[in-house]
Protein backbone atom coordinates (compact mmCIF):
# COMPACT_ATOMS: atom_id res chain seq x y z
CA UNK A 1 0.00 0.00 0.00
CA UNK A 2 2.77 1.83 1.11
CA UNK A 3 4.33 1.59 -2.71
CA UNK A 4 0.98 2.12 -4.68
CA UNK A 5 0.23 5.54 -2.58
CA UNK A 6 4.04 6.85 -3.34
CA UNK A 7 3.88 6.09 -7.33
CA UNK A 8 0.86 7.60 -7.58
CA UNK A 9 1.70 10.92 -5.91
CA UNK A 10 5.24 10.58 -7.70
CA UNK A 11 3.14 10.04 -11.20
CA UNK A 12 0.56 12.21 -10.59
CA UNK A 13 1.89 15.02 -12.46
CA UNK A 14 4.04 14.25 -15.01
CA UNK A 15 5.76 17.84 -15.54
CA UNK A 16 6.70 17.36 -11.17
CA UNK A 17 8.22 13.97 -12.14
CA UNK A 18 10.41 14.79 -15.18
CA UNK A 19 11.50 17.98 -13.26
CA UNK A 20 12.49 15.85 -10.31
CA UNK A 21 13.94 12.90 -12.87
CA UNK A 22 16.12 15.54 -15.12
CA UNK A 23 17.50 16.87 -12.48
CA UNK A 24 18.52 13.36 -10.73
CA UNK A 25 19.81 12.59 -14.93
CA UNK A 26 21.62 15.64 -14.72
CA UNK A 27 23.65 15.36 -11.40
CA UNK A 28 24.36 11.30 -12.08
CA UNK A 29 25.76 12.21 -15.21
CA UNK A 30 27.90 14.89 -14.43
CA UNK A 31 29.58 13.45 -11.25
CA UNK A 32 29.56 9.92 -13.22
CA UNK A 33 31.28 11.76 -15.99
CA UNK A 34 33.73 13.67 -13.93
CA UNK A 35 35.04 11.01 -11.79
CA UNK A 36 35.45 9.12 -14.87
CA UNK A 37 37.21 11.94 -16.36
CA UNK A 38 39.31 11.99 -13.29
CA UNK A 39 40.00 8.07 -13.58
CA UNK A 40 40.99 8.19 -17.13
CA UNK A 41 43.37 11.03 -16.90
CA UNK A 42 45.18 9.44 -14.08
CA UNK A 43 45.31 6.17 -16.06
CA UNK A 44 46.57 8.11 -19.22
CA UNK A 45 48.80 10.37 -17.15
CA UNK A 46 50.89 7.21 -15.99
CA UNK A 47 49.75 4.66 -19.07
CA UNK A 48 53.63 4.18 -20.49
CA UNK A 49 54.87 3.95 -17.20
CA UNK A 50 52.45 1.38 -15.99
CA UNK A 51 53.03 -0.71 -18.97
CA UNK A 52 57.03 -0.16 -19.35
CA UNK A 53 58.24 -3.70 -17.65
CA UNK A 54 60.87 -2.24 -15.64
CA UNK A 55 61.11 -2.52 -11.93
CA UNK A 56 62.74 0.41 -10.96
CA UNK A 57 62.83 3.84 -12.86
CA UNK A 58 66.51 5.98 -12.58
CA UNK A 59 66.30 9.57 -12.89
CA UNK A 60 68.14 12.91 -12.99
CA UNK A 61 67.70 14.59 -9.66
CA UNK A 62 64.59 16.39 -8.73
CA UNK A 63 62.20 14.96 -11.87
CA UNK A 64 58.79 15.92 -10.79
CA UNK A 65 57.17 13.89 -13.53
CA UNK A 66 57.84 11.42 -16.45
CA UNK A 67 57.37 14.18 -19.21
CA UNK A 68 59.93 16.22 -18.68
CA UNK A 69 63.34 14.97 -17.21
CA UNK A 70 67.44 16.29 -17.37
CA UNK A 71 69.28 13.63 -19.31
CA UNK A 72 71.83 11.02 -17.75
CA UNK A 73 74.92 9.97 -19.02
CA UNK A 74 76.09 6.63 -20.35
CA UNK A 75 78.15 5.48 -17.46
CA UNK A 76 75.35 5.19 -15.48
CA UNK A 77 73.53 2.19 -17.54
CA UNK A 78 76.74 0.83 -17.12
CA UNK A 79 77.06 1.08 -13.43
CA UNK A 80 73.41 -0.18 -13.20
CA UNK A 81 74.38 -3.34 -14.55
CA UNK A 82 77.44 -4.26 -13.32
CA UNK A 83 74.90 -4.12 -9.48
CA UNK A 84 74.65 -8.42 -8.95
CA UNK A 85 70.44 -7.50 -8.41
CA UNK A 86 70.18 -6.07 -11.09
CA UNK A 87 69.13 -8.32 -14.20
CA UNK A 88 68.92 -6.25 -16.91
CA UNK A 89 68.68 -2.29 -17.54
CA UNK A 90 67.70 -0.68 -20.76
CA UNK A 91 68.12 3.15 -21.83
CA UNK A 92 64.71 5.02 -22.61
CA UNK A 93 64.24 8.93 -24.01
CA UNK A 94 61.83 10.95 -23.48
CA UNK A 95 61.29 14.34 -25.20
CA UNK A 96 59.20 16.91 -26.57
CA UNK A 97 59.74 17.72 -30.56
CA UNK A 98 57.96 19.33 -33.41
CA UNK A 99 56.08 17.36 -35.77
CA UNK A 100 55.87 18.83 -38.96
CA UNK A 101 52.70 17.39 -40.75
CA UNK A 102 52.37 16.56 -44.77
CA UNK A 103 50.48 20.07 -45.53
CA UNK A 104 53.14 22.06 -43.93
CA UNK A 105 51.38 22.54 -40.14
CA UNK A 106 53.22 21.82 -36.72
CA UNK A 107 52.18 19.94 -34.07
CA UNK A 108 53.82 19.08 -31.05
CA UNK A 109 54.65 15.65 -30.29
CA UNK A 110 56.50 13.83 -27.10
CA UNK A 111 59.05 11.48 -28.75
CA UNK A 112 59.50 8.11 -26.64
CA UNK A 113 62.87 6.02 -27.55
CA UNK A 114 63.81 2.61 -26.16
CA UNK A 115 65.63 -0.21 -26.86
CA UNK A 116 63.46 -2.16 -29.46
CA UNK A 117 65.38 -5.71 -28.43
CA UNK A 118 64.54 -4.97 -24.88
CA UNK A 119 61.19 -5.96 -23.26
CA UNK A 120 60.95 -2.52 -22.03
CA UNK A 121 59.50 0.75 -21.96
CA UNK A 122 57.99 0.43 -26.09
CA UNK A 123 54.34 0.73 -27.17
CA UNK A 124 51.80 -1.64 -26.48
CA UNK A 125 48.44 -2.57 -28.28
CA UNK A 126 49.38 -2.80 -31.51
CA UNK A 127 47.35 -3.02 -34.94
CA UNK A 128 49.92 -2.76 -37.36
CA UNK A 129 53.39 -3.24 -37.12
CA UNK A 130 56.18 -4.60 -34.14
CA UNK A 131 58.77 -3.44 -32.52
CA UNK A 132 60.46 -5.39 -35.19
CA UNK A 133 59.93 -2.19 -37.75
CA UNK A 134 61.26 0.26 -35.57
CA UNK A 135 64.58 -1.11 -36.64
CA UNK A 136 64.17 0.42 -40.02
CA UNK A 137 65.46 3.61 -40.55
CA UNK A 138 63.86 6.79 -39.16
CA UNK A 139 60.67 4.22 -38.13
CA UNK A 140 58.20 5.83 -35.95
CA UNK A 141 55.19 4.34 -34.24
CA UNK A 142 51.94 6.80 -33.60
CA UNK A 143 48.57 6.12 -32.39
CA UNK A 144 45.35 6.05 -34.45
CA UNK A 145 43.98 8.56 -31.93
CA UNK A 146 46.13 10.83 -33.56
CA UNK A 147 46.11 10.11 -37.07
CA UNK A 148 43.57 13.27 -38.01
CA UNK A 149 45.63 15.42 -35.63
CA UNK A 150 49.01 14.45 -36.70
CA UNK A 151 48.21 14.61 -40.79
CA UNK A 152 48.71 10.84 -41.22
CA UNK A 153 46.37 9.30 -43.33
CA UNK A 154 48.35 5.75 -44.42
CA UNK A 155 51.25 3.37 -43.14
CA UNK A 156 54.41 4.42 -44.52
CA UNK A 157 53.59 8.09 -45.02
CA UNK A 158 56.13 11.02 -44.09
CA UNK A 159 56.76 13.89 -42.47
CA UNK A 160 59.15 15.87 -40.49
CA UNK A 161 60.46 15.52 -37.29
CA UNK A 162 62.54 18.54 -35.51
CA UNK A 163 63.23 19.22 -39.06
CA UNK A 164 64.16 15.61 -40.21
CA UNK A 165 62.63 12.32 -41.99
CA UNK A 166 60.58 9.96 -40.32
CA UNK A 167 58.29 7.27 -41.71
CA UNK A 168 55.29 6.32 -40.38
CA UNK A 169 55.66 2.17 -39.52
CA UNK A 170 52.81 1.33 -37.31
CA UNK A 171 49.93 1.88 -35.58
CA UNK A 172 49.13 1.56 -32.27
CA UNK A 173 45.34 2.11 -30.42
CA UNK A 174 44.66 3.62 -26.79
CA UNK A 175 47.67 4.86 -26.21
CA UNK A 176 46.84 8.71 -24.84
CA UNK A 177 49.00 11.24 -23.77
CA UNK A 178 47.93 13.74 -20.91
CA UNK A 179 50.44 16.67 -22.10
CA UNK A 180 47.93 16.64 -25.63
CA UNK A 181 51.42 15.93 -27.15
CA UNK A 182 50.94 12.76 -29.03
CA UNK A 183 53.27 9.98 -28.10
CA UNK A 184 55.59 9.14 -30.98
CA UNK A 185 57.40 5.70 -30.42
CA UNK A 186 61.39 5.13 -32.26
CA UNK A 187 63.98 3.36 -31.14
CA UNK A 188 66.37 4.56 -29.25
CA UNK A 189 68.95 5.61 -31.83
CA UNK A 190 66.55 7.40 -34.02
CA UNK A 191 64.83 8.82 -31.50
CA UNK A 192 68.48 10.29 -29.99
CA UNK A 193 68.44 11.83 -33.42
CA UNK A 194 65.27 13.62 -33.41
CA UNK A 195 65.89 14.86 -29.99
CA UNK A 196 69.22 16.62 -30.34
CA UNK A 197 70.77 14.78 -27.49
CA UNK A 198 74.12 13.48 -27.26
CA UNK A 199 75.25 9.77 -28.50
CA UNK A 200 76.19 9.00 -24.81
CA UNK A 201 72.90 10.51 -23.36
CA UNK A 202 69.13 8.69 -22.38
CA UNK A 203 66.32 10.36 -19.93
CA UNK A 204 65.72 7.33 -17.76
CA UNK A 205 67.00 4.15 -17.21
CA UNK A 206 64.88 1.14 -16.46
CA UNK A 207 66.19 -1.65 -14.56
CA UNK A 208 64.57 -5.21 -13.82
CA UNK A 209 65.81 -7.13 -10.86
CA UNK A 210 66.99 -10.33 -10.90
CA UNK A 211 63.76 -13.51 -9.53
CA UNK A 212 63.26 -12.71 -6.46
CA UNK A 213 64.70 -9.48 -5.67
CA UNK A 214 61.62 -7.36 -4.40
CA UNK A 215 61.78 -3.42 -6.38
CA UNK A 216 62.43 -2.04 -3.01
CA UNK A 217 65.58 -3.76 -2.05
CA UNK A 218 66.51 -3.36 -6.10
CA UNK A 219 66.18 0.22 -5.68
CA UNK A 220 68.16 0.45 -2.61
CA UNK A 221 71.22 -1.51 -4.38
CA UNK A 222 70.99 1.20 -7.17
CA UNK A 223 70.73 3.82 -4.98
CA UNK A 224 74.05 2.61 -3.07
CA UNK A 225 75.93 2.38 -6.60
CA UNK A 226 74.97 5.40 -8.69
CA UNK A 227 75.61 8.74 -7.22
CA UNK A 228 73.82 12.38 -8.17
CA UNK A 229 70.18 10.46 -9.17
CA UNK A 230 67.04 9.85 -7.98
CA UNK A 231 65.29 6.11 -8.18
CA UNK A 232 61.77 5.16 -7.97
CA UNK A 233 59.94 2.13 -8.25
CA UNK A 234 57.76 1.77 -11.14
CA UNK A 235 54.86 2.07 -8.47
CA UNK A 236 56.14 4.89 -6.75
CA UNK A 237 57.34 6.71 -10.02
CA UNK A 238 53.70 6.58 -11.14
CA UNK A 239 51.80 7.61 -8.23
CA UNK A 240 54.39 10.90 -8.09
CA UNK A 241 53.64 11.39 -12.09
CA UNK A 242 49.54 11.38 -11.17
CA UNK A 243 49.47 13.46 -8.55
CA UNK A 244 51.79 16.28 -10.21
CA UNK A 245 49.95 16.37 -12.91
CA UNK A 246 46.31 16.31 -11.21
CA UNK A 247 46.91 17.99 -8.05
CA UNK A 248 49.76 20.23 -8.53
CA UNK A 249 48.02 21.43 -11.54
CA UNK A 250 44.66 21.58 -10.12
CA UNK A 251 43.47 19.70 -13.19
CA UNK A 252 42.25 16.26 -11.09
CA UNK A 253 40.99 19.40 -8.49
CA UNK A 254 38.76 21.01 -10.89
CA UNK A 255 36.95 17.85 -11.83
CA UNK A 256 36.41 16.81 -8.40
CA UNK A 257 34.64 20.10 -7.69
CA UNK A 258 32.71 19.86 -10.92
CA UNK A 259 31.41 16.55 -9.91
CA UNK A 260 31.28 17.92 -6.08
CA UNK A 261 28.59 20.71 -7.81
CA UNK A 262 26.49 18.59 -9.79
CA UNK A 263 25.45 16.70 -6.59
CA UNK A 264 24.79 19.82 -4.71
CA UNK A 265 22.24 21.19 -8.15
CA UNK A 266 20.94 17.77 -8.46
CA UNK A 267 20.07 18.11 -4.05
CA UNK A 268 18.58 21.05 -4.82
CA UNK A 269 16.58 20.61 -7.66
CA UNK A 270 15.46 16.97 -6.24
CA UNK A 271 14.35 18.28 -2.97
CA UNK A 272 12.32 21.67 -4.12
CA UNK A 273 10.54 19.09 -6.54
CA UNK A 274 9.73 16.40 -3.85
CA UNK A 275 8.82 18.97 -1.07
CA UNK A 276 6.69 20.44 -3.78
CA UNK A 277 4.95 17.00 -4.65
CA UNK A 278 4.54 16.83 -0.33
CA UNK A 279 2.77 20.36 -0.45
CA UNK A 280 0.54 19.13 -3.36
CA UNK A 281 -0.97 16.09 -1.08
CA UNK A 282 -0.51 17.86 2.47
CA UNK A 283 -4.33 17.70 2.88
CA UNK A 284 -4.23 13.65 1.81
CA UNK A 285 -1.47 13.26 4.79
CA UNK A 286 -2.87 15.46 6.84
CA UNK A 287 -6.24 12.95 6.29
CA UNK A 288 -4.08 10.12 6.99
CA UNK A 289 -3.07 11.51 10.50
CA UNK A 290 -6.47 12.47 11.25
CA UNK A 291 -7.81 8.49 11.00
CA UNK A 292 -4.74 7.61 12.99
CA UNK A 293 -1.91 6.85 10.65
CA UNK A 294 1.58 6.76 12.11
CA UNK A 295 3.95 9.19 10.94
CA UNK A 296 6.03 5.81 10.06
CA UNK A 297 3.46 5.29 7.61
CA UNK A 298 3.68 8.94 6.20
CA UNK A 299 7.45 8.28 6.55
CA UNK A 300 7.55 4.93 4.33
CA UNK A 301 5.79 6.95 1.54
CA UNK A 302 7.69 10.17 1.36
CA UNK A 303 10.93 7.71 1.53
CA UNK A 304 9.42 5.19 -1.25
CA UNK A 305 8.78 7.83 -3.29
CA UNK A 306 12.58 9.28 -2.64
CA UNK A 307 13.68 6.00 -3.48
CA UNK A 308 11.94 5.12 -6.51
CA UNK A 309 12.77 8.72 -7.76
CA UNK A 310 16.37 7.07 -7.58
CA UNK A 311 15.84 4.08 -9.29
CA UNK A 312 14.47 6.05 -11.92
CA UNK A 313 16.88 8.99 -12.51
CA UNK A 314 19.92 6.42 -11.82
CA UNK A 315 18.88 4.11 -14.43
CA UNK A 316 18.28 6.84 -16.89
CA UNK A 317 21.54 8.49 -15.83
CA UNK A 318 23.71 5.86 -15.67
CA UNK A 319 22.70 4.70 -19.59
CA UNK A 320 23.82 8.55 -20.82
CA UNK A 321 26.85 8.31 -18.84
CA UNK A 322 27.31 4.85 -20.15
CA UNK A 323 27.20 5.77 -23.66
CA UNK A 324 29.20 9.19 -23.02
CA UNK A 325 32.38 6.89 -21.97
CA UNK A 326 31.31 4.63 -24.89
CA UNK A 327 32.05 7.25 -27.26
CA UNK A 328 34.96 8.65 -25.49
CA UNK A 329 37.26 5.24 -26.45
CA UNK A 330 37.32 6.58 -29.77
CA UNK A 331 39.04 9.65 -29.09
CA UNK A 332 41.98 11.69 -27.00
CA UNK A 333 40.45 11.79 -23.99
CA UNK A 334 38.57 8.71 -21.89
CA UNK A 335 36.11 8.40 -19.71
CA UNK A 336 36.60 5.15 -17.51
CA UNK A 337 33.15 4.49 -16.27
CA UNK A 338 34.57 0.99 -13.41
CA UNK A 339 31.79 -1.02 -12.45
CA UNK A 340 32.96 0.21 -8.90
CA UNK A 341 32.20 3.83 -9.54
CA UNK A 342 29.14 2.80 -11.00
CA UNK A 343 27.90 1.07 -7.47
CA UNK A 344 29.04 3.57 -5.65
CA UNK A 345 27.08 6.23 -7.87
CA UNK A 346 23.83 3.77 -7.55
CA UNK A 347 23.75 4.56 -3.51
CA UNK A 348 25.33 7.90 -4.13
CA UNK A 349 21.99 8.65 -6.33
CA UNK A 350 20.09 6.93 -3.83
CA UNK A 351 21.69 8.95 -0.63
CA UNK A 352 21.10 12.23 -2.53
CA UNK A 353 17.21 11.41 -2.95
CA UNK A 354 16.60 10.32 0.67
CA UNK A 355 18.81 13.06 1.87
CA UNK A 356 16.18 15.32 0.41
CA UNK A 357 12.90 13.52 1.28
CA UNK A 358 14.01 14.49 4.89
CA UNK A 359 13.30 18.15 4.29
CA UNK A 360 9.17 16.89 3.19
CA UNK A 361 9.41 14.58 6.62
CA UNK A 362 10.31 18.12 8.67
CA UNK A 363 6.90 19.45 6.93
CA UNK A 364 4.91 16.62 7.78
CA UNK A 365 6.40 16.10 12.13
CA UNK A 366 4.94 19.64 11.96
CA UNK A 367 1.35 18.54 10.40
CA UNK A 368 -1.74 19.25 12.53
CA UNK A 369 -4.35 16.73 11.79
CA UNK A 370 -6.78 19.43 12.30
CA UNK A 371 -5.78 20.63 8.86
CA UNK A 372 -7.78 18.28 7.55
CA UNK A 373 -11.11 20.21 8.34
CA UNK A 374 -10.03 23.59 7.89
CA UNK A 375 -10.58 23.09 4.10
CA UNK A 376 -7.25 22.66 3.06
Amino acid sequence: MIYKIARQNLFHDGVRLCVTLTGIVFAVVLITVEIGLFLGFTHTISAVIDNSGADVWVTSRGVKNFDIALPLKEHKYYQALSIPEVKDAARFIIRFADWKKPDGLQESVEIIGFETEKSMGGPWNYVRGSNAMLDLKDAIIIDQLYMEKLGVSRLGEHVEINQKKARVAGYTRGIRSFTTSPFVFAALETASHYTHLEPDEFTYLLVKGKDGVHPKALKAALLRNINHVDVYTTEEFSEMTRKYWMFNTGAGTGLLIAAFLGLVVGMVVVAQTLYATTLDHIAEFATLKAIGAPNSYIYGILLSQATLSALLGYGLGILAASAISDMSHFSATVIMLPTTLKIIMFFLTLTMCVLSALISIRKVMRLDPALVFKGR
